[in-house]
């Protein structure tokens, strides 16, 4: 008896197909508002804080507390993300962003106001991220579609870094800190209005099982509860720990190397512009399959380049190696195919808020340890450290990972809240 044929293997689908969907293009639209009025505004209240202080502490203590508080807003109020309309949800997040930043150009605000306004934009952009996430799979669909527009999302992020860091300073040359926030207001009432009237709207993904707060811990918990899912949340996560920790030490490195200024500039932007190219060229080049075929893999080898700053590289050297590192993140567009089939509906949006808040919390924390060991080991030393240690750590998720593949689902231990929500 012949073989059977091998099944056709499907062709990227490219990103230029996501702009043929009506919905994505106000999604991608919104996405590059809300993400430029997110920086400058980091950029303009911290400037604004030192300037009503004189204090460098203070001053940092703005910009760090966009990442103090995701886990909160990620765990405790991820329910909305489900229980209501998901355009509601967005648009509603806009909304208290804009109002949130247009008091912070009140006259005279106290700078705990001003720190207590910063927070509230924390706690709520994880569950506009999360919500934005689980919408892709609406408007896409859940196949390669949906990969590529999470990715390109993705690459709009990093490059907003790049570029709102710029724009924020050439902005603050001309504009007083306040002028500048007013900008941001518009960016994200421009933003709530593409969303508003460029998607349509639909049904809650889950009904109302409860108080928000027991409801979105009953959420994470039954989405960390599942081996598969729980695997690939945290395959999302530890690289993500490990990668941050050469540009939590750029200004001690490059202060080492000589480098200056520029130096730090060019350290700063290697690793982002590496994850761009990484994912364009997996995006627009790799078939579906083959992108999941090599997600495990590349997961495991992404940090092995910092393990070349035991050699004591140059500034030259140490570029490359964080381009390449930065290049092996296109891992993840193999993982979020996974991760969408993985998630019930019900519980995609809580599963995204999640991941989201996941994601900031723990790039804070790798920051942090970073810095606590490079005190002990120096930077050089550290960096490396971070490389094997993450390579290891990333060997053992990535088995677990496949373990939990080849192994199929966990029976559902669903509550008698929620009998209505599928097993993920």
């Amino acid at each position: 008896m012949s073989a059977a044929a091998p099944a056709p293997v499907a062709p990227p689908a490219g990103y230029a197909r996501l702009f043929t969907v009506r919905e994505f293009r106000a999604v991608f639209a919104a996405h590059v508002l809300s993400m430029l009025g997110t920086v400058v505004t980091e950029i303009a209240l911290s400037v604004l804080v030192y300037d009503l202080t004189g204090s460098p502490l203070m001053s940092a203590l703005a910009f760090a507390l966009g990442f103090l508080p995701y886990l909160v807003g990620g765990t405790l109020l991820a329910g909305l993300a489900d229980r209501l309309p998901a355009r509601r949800v967005l648009v509603g997040c806009d909304l208290v962003c804009a109002a949130g930043v247009a008091l912070m150009t009140a006259p005279g605000a106290p700078i705990a106001v001003l720190l207590a306004l910063r927070c509230v934009l924390a706690v709520v952009s994880p569950v506009f991220s999360g919500t934005r996430m689980a919408t892709l799979a609406d408007v896409l669909g859940d196949g390669d579609l949906f990969v590529l527009g999470r990715s390109l999302l993705r690459i709009v992020s990093q490059s907003a870094l790049l570029a709102g860091y710029g724009l924020g300073g050439l902005l603050l040359t001309v504009l007083a800190p306040r002028h500048a926030l007013l900008i941001t207001v518009g960016t994200f009432l421009a933003s709530a209005a593409l969303l508003r009237l460029g998607t349509r709207r639909r049904p809650a993904r889950a009904r109302r099982s409860g108080a928000l707060v027991r409801e979105s811990l009953t959420g994470a918990g039954q989405v960390l509860a599942d081996r598969g899912v729980r695997s690939l949340l945290l395959l999302f996560w530890v690289p993500a720990m490990f990668l941050v920790v050469p540009e939590a030490l750029a200004a001690p490195y490059s202060a080492g190397l000589g480098a200056g200024s520029t130096g730090l500039g060019l350290l700063m932007c290697a690793l982002p512009v590496g994850t761009i190219a990484g994912e364009l060229w997996a995006g627009a080049r790799l078939g579906p399959a083959t992108r999941e075929r090599i997600a495990l893999p590349l997961v495991c080898l992404t940090l092995l380049p910092y393990l070349g700053y035991a050699l004591r590289p140059g500034l030259t050297g140490s570029l490359l190696l964080l381009l390449v590192a930065g290049a092996g993140s296109a891992y993840t567009l193999g993982l979020d195919q996974w991760l969408v089939r993985e998630v019930p509906d019900e519980l995609r949006g809580r599963a995204m808020t999640l991941l989201s808040a996941g994601l900031m919390t723990i790039q804070g924390a790798g920051m942090a340890l970073a810095g606590v060991a490079a005190e002990f080991a120096g930077v050089r030393a550290t960096v490396a450290g971070a490389g094997a240690l993450g390579a290891v750590c990333c060997a053992l998720l990535a088995a677990e990972a496949r373990r939990a593949r080849r192994d199929g689902p966990a029976q559902a231990v669903v509550p008698k809240a929620e009998t209505g929500l599928t097993s993920i």
